[in-house]
């Protein structure tokens, strides 16, 4: 059976997997050489700027009362001031919580209240949705990033210590600052719950760094190469496989302020991009843009695309001059037991082959853990050969914990299947979370704010095909009005748009007397999901 055999590490001695040690030696090594390139605000720094500043900023929140092992929050967008919030409170010893900007009520009350800031790293435009909060009272100092004096006056008046973020760059550099482990807690990021509220994967820095380790192989990146990152940065996407990656082997990282499908090409050329990567329906979107005789005129050598739009991909790679396509499958939780080898052919729909040397898995019945067969689909449970290169579990939830890692391997929740030659593929969604516009949604998240509607008695929700490839959703909420009250699709509508990110508005909504449930009183999703669409009102044609 073939196996993934192509991962060789940068730094074999597993003491330095943690990002103070590799930025500090990429300091030396490549001190003089460009790193962080961000486009859009004209700024670059080189590796020996980026640590100096890094470690201005750790010893700047240390010194206003955070301790090692405290949680930073970061709510804001794509940023130079972002990633050295993020790199501070590494050298620092401190846990970096990313959040999304879209959060706010209940989704952004649950992930606070969890991890328990110290401090908070914003943009000014998100202080409000912090205000709101009662949870947010723990947070000791928040720091403020850009044109922040109007939000400073604002949270100074409400009680909190507030600074700008130039407080933490300009700050002296510290003579000393603690030493940071492998097993030390890097980062918690937050990913969809599946019947409960989104978790917080406890990401260790060996387990970030080896995330990072498998990009650099799987992209074959080397200090030529520059690595474009569109995404946001409070997703793991563009940190642990774009930012962290370039890092590791002294390329050039360069962050966009968002994902643009119509001038992604001419990105590539001004930024002299050679590796860059898609996720969910990134590149069908882009290759719906209008042709242009020069879209091939680039410096692009792989594209690495979670899935691959395999229907588009040969016209694609021709159209764009793509040397190799490259993909995975892994988790926030799990980082990436399964790659593609550079440039090999493989089967239509294949994600890759197992990372053999460095993790066990099997597919098994969800129901019994017992093993299916060759060819069957199971659920994909997974094991880790190196300590702490996998998660430490969900913060604040051990009995999540317990139940994700029952008899000693961790449950994805995804069903996969493998042929006979060892490639796995991927085939559904085996847990209720969903996947909407490169977003993870918690159904139980969505339906929680509904059901607070003073007419809606019941609801649900799950995931419908998009209309693009990728393997995203779209979401559908069926809901069961209260007897005697009349709830329209544009009710539900109404009562969403202020109380969920827009991305988890749902699309569809289909009034119901009832919902079909299991005899233990559980909804029949699979039902729902059966149904499809069929007579629910569509909020995009609304818009038409």
């Amino acid at each position: 059976m073939r196996t993934y055999d192509d991962l060789r590490l940068t730094y074999p001695d597993r003491r330095t997997w943690t990002l103070p040690a590799v930025l500090r030696d990429r300091a030396v090594t490549h001190a003089d050489r460009t790193f962080l390139d961000v486009p859009f605000q004209g700024a670059r720094l080189t590796y020996a700027e980026t640590l100096d500043v890094a470690e201005r900023v750790g010893g700047g929140l240390l010194d206003g009362g955070c301790a090692p092992g405290d949680r930073v929050l970061i709510m804001a967008a794509n940023s130079l001031e972002f990633l050295l919030a993020w790199f501070g409170a590494a050298v620092a010893g401190l846990v970096e919580v990313p959040i999304n900007t879209a959060y706010r009520g209940t989704f952004l009350e649950h992930q606070v209240r969890t991890v328990e800031p110290v401090a908070a790293v914003v943009d000014p435009e998100y202080v409000g949705h912090l205000l709101e909060l009662e949870a947010a009272k723990g947070i000791r100092r928040f720091y403020v990033l850009g044109d922040g004096e109007e939000a400073i006056a604002t949270l100074r008046a409400a009680g909190w210590a507030a600074e700008p973020f130039t407080a933490l760059t300009g700050a002296e550099r510290p003579a000393q600052l603690p030493a940071v482990g492998p097993a030390d807690l890097a980062a918690v990021l937050f990913t969809s719950g599946t019947t409960g509220l989104s978790k917080g994967v406890m990401m260790p820095h060996a387990h970030f760094y080896f995330f990072a380790e498998e990009c650099v192989s799987l992209c074959r990146l080397t200090d030529a190469d520059a690595h474009m990152a569109v995404g946001p940065l409070f997703h793991g996407n563009a940190q642990f496989l774009a930012a962290y990656p370039a890092m590791i082997v002294g390329a050039r990282f360069v962050l966009q302020q968002r994902f643009s499908a119509s001038r992604w090409v001419d990105q590539l050329r001004a930024s002299a991009v050679t590796v860059t990567n898609f996720i969910g329906v990134m590149m069908d979107w882009v290759h719906k843009q209008p042709r242009r005789p020069d879209d091939a005129d680039n410096p692009l050598r792989c594209l690495y695309a979670v899935p691959l739009a395999t229907s588009v991909a040969p016209d694609f790679r021709e159209r764009f001059g793509i040397e190799a396509f490259v993909e995975n499958f892994g988790l926030t939780e799990i980082a990436m037991p399964i790659l593609t080898p550079y440039g090999a052919d493989r089967p239509p729909g294949a994600a890759g082959l197992l990372v053999g040397d460095y993790f066990d898995v099997r597919l098994v019945d969800p129901d019994t853990d017992e093993e299916v067969p060759v060819g069957e689909v199971g659920e994909l449970v997974v094991r880790a050969h190196l300590p702490f290169t996998m998660t430490s579990g969900y913060y604040g939830m051990p009995e999540r914990t317990v139940e994700a890692q029952r008899n000693l391997w961790f449950h994805t929740g995804d069903g996969l299947r493998r042929d006979a030659e060892g490639w796995y593929y991927f085939v559904d969604r085996l847990k209720d979370a969903l996947r909407r516009r490169g977003e993870n949604i918690s159904s139980f998240e969505v339906e929680q704010p509904i059901l607070a509607h003073p007419d809606v008695v019941d609801c649900a929700v799950v995931g419908v095909p998009a209309d693009a490839e990728a393997g995203e959703d779209e979401l559908l909420v069926v809901v069961v009005p209260a007897e005697g009250a009349a709830v329209s699709a544009a009710d539900v509508w109404a009562w969403c748009e202020p109380r969920l990110p827009a991305f988890a508005v749902p699309r569809y909504v289909r009034i119901a007397a009832e919902l079909p449930m299991t005899p233990s009183g559980k909804t029949r999703k699979t039902e729902l999901r059966v149904a499809g669409t069929a007579g629910a009102a569509d909020r995009e044609a609304r818009s038409e």
